[in-house]
């Protein structure tokens, strides 16, 4: 798809920059700005991608070319089995100099550095952010420990959303105690969108299916948005889920794997949706406090991460951070992540419940994978790099900027205190109060779950690590308390669900 008119200049659009309107390439002129897109075979073959996020990415970049060519731009399309840098460098020799908003991910800069370094290659700032580096910098600062609370009450002040006066809307910026309840089934959620497959989606669903057939997963390109009417169509459904949205967010339930969830990390990674967009959309909807507040303090921790990820360089400038081993590991958790997160069933109905969900779509919301993924992975001492390239691999929605704070920093406490001050872990009390998963399992929330045992002998095993931790001092006074004869049985346990993993066999009763 060369365009006959020769561009004054050409940018590379990054896989995650697909809009319109948010970047330099939105000018009078369109034609005066000639577009470069890449597939690289080499990129979708660096990891055990799930096939859902292929095609995700690959039809709405082909959507994307489409629809800027129809608004006047040029449009070089390559198809390569090379890397991003290797086509960059053969198309310069033909355009000159190539323009580029900076990429996202740490992985794409790290690439392209060469081809910046020589100026054939020419960075441009992001203009899809919400925030400064300086209201970061400024309120949270370049090491840690990192806490978000300041940065997101400084971004409050600057954007003025759900201010006043300079007051926050209600008396305080945080509703979180308000958000905690579970779901029984009422309100009905909505049903999910099912979007229109056209002769693209379909083209690259069967590529996918042809070049990727070992891959995790399926192809079903009706259940995301591909096209930018799509994507308003996702915008306009997420709006009718606001209202139920703050008190049912921290619930899971088999009967929605959605319940009340914008789903919209999917389009706004992707940059199919500004976040000031969705935003503005959001916060106009006729919607409680507590919601319009719980949405929009995700929307900020997403802004969050991405800086505390870019001062840090991945983490890699930090003295916990091991280059040995490309990770870092406070609590040095090395066994391998097991099958059940592939989706052998382990017995535990909420772990397998989950991953069925994210062996489907490719998606499941903040909490399962918080309290259920990670929550597992941690009282099984799960490697956590391997848990990051899971979620990275998995989730379609993943970037390395969102899924190595989330994940090391936040949901297995491999980074320590750096970004959290105490492990998010529990056991079966918590489970059973925020789902629905107990109910149809085969074991028991109250005489034969193993959870709980999987909590205390993880607190056993790591208890040096969190002396001196006053948010650990309560569980770590109950485990003290806790019988010889039961620590037993609970380090018993760890050992025989390890085993049972590892060897991709069901959890049975003890």
């Amino acid at each position: 798809m060369r365009g006959e008119v020769q561009p004054q200049r050409w940018f590379f659009v990054c896989y995650d920059q697909l809009h319109h309107d948010a970047f330099p390439w939105a000018v009078v002129d369109r034609s005066s700005v000639g577009l470069i897109f890449i597939e690289s075979l080499q990129k979708g073959r660096r990891r055990k991608y799930h096939k859902q996020k292929l095609a995700l990415l690959l039809s709405n970049m082909r959507h994307f070319a489409i629809e800027a060519e129809a608004l006047g731009h040029p449009v070089m399309y390559e198809k390569s089995s090379k890397g991003y840098r290797e086509v960059l460098e053969r198309l310069s020799k033909e355009v000159g100099a190539i323009s580029m908003v900076v990429p996202a991910e740490r992985e794409m800069r790290h690439e392209l550095e060469p081809l910046v370094e020589a100026e054939t290659l020419l960075f441009e700032p992001h203009a899809g952010w919400l925030t400064e580096r300086s209201w970061f910098v400024e309120t949270v600062g370049t090491t840690p420990p990192f806490r978000m609370d300041r940065f997101y009450q400084r971004v409050r002040k600057e954007t003025g959303v759900l201010m006043l006066e300079g007051k926050p809307l209600g008396g305080k910026y945080s509703f979180d105690s308000e958000n905690r309840m579970a779901w029984k089934g009422d309100p009905v959620p909505q049903v999910d969108p099912v979007f229109d497959v056209d002769s693209i989606d379909q083209e690259v669903n069967d590529f996918v299916m042809k070049t990727f057939p070992t891959n995790p997963g399926e192809c079903d390109l009706s259940k995301v948005p591909t096209t930018r009417q799509q994507h308003l169509v996702a915008l306009q459904w997420a709006k009718e889920n606001m209202p139920h949205f703050g008190p049912y967010e921290d619930a899971m339930s088999e009967k929605s794997r959605t319940l009340f969830h914008s789903k919209l990390a999917t389009s706004i990674n992707l940059h199919r949706l500004s976040p000031r967009e969705v935003i503005t959309e959001m916060m106009a909807t006729d919607s409680p406090l507590n919601s319009l507040e719980g949405f929009y303090r995700q929307m900020i921790w997403r802004e969050y991460v991405h800086h505390v990820h870019e001062v840090t360089d991945g983490f890699r400038t930090l003295e916990s951070y091991n280059h040995q081993t490309d990770q870092p590991n406070h609590l040095n958790q090395h066994n391998p992540l097991p099958d059940a997160y592939w989706g052998a069933k382990s017995g535990f109905n909420c772990l397998d419940s989950v991953v069925e969900s994210v062996m489907d779509d490719g998606w499941t919301h903040h909490i399962p994978r918080l309290m259920i993924l990670s929550n597992f992975a941690s009282l099984l001492d799960i490697n956590p790099r391997e848990l990051t390239t899971w979620f990275h691999e998995a989730f379609i929605d993943a970037y390395d900027w969102v899924v190595e704070p989330n994940v090391l920093g936040m949901g297995t406490f491999a980074m320590g205190d750096v970004m959290m001050t105490k492990p998010y872990v529990s056991g079966t009390p918590y489970i059973n109060k925020m789902s629905d998963f107990c109910s149809s399992c085969s074991l028991h929330p109250k005489k034969t779950c193993t959870v709980s045992n999987l909590y205390w002998a993880y607190l056993e095993r790591h208890k040096s690590s969190f002396t001196g931790n006053m948010r650990m001092a309560m569980p770590l006074r109950s485990l003290a308390k806790r019988s010889e004869e039961k620590k037993v049985e609970d380090s018993m346990i760890y050992a025989s669900t390890i085993e049972a993993l590892r060897a991709g066999q069901k959890v049975t009763i003890q």
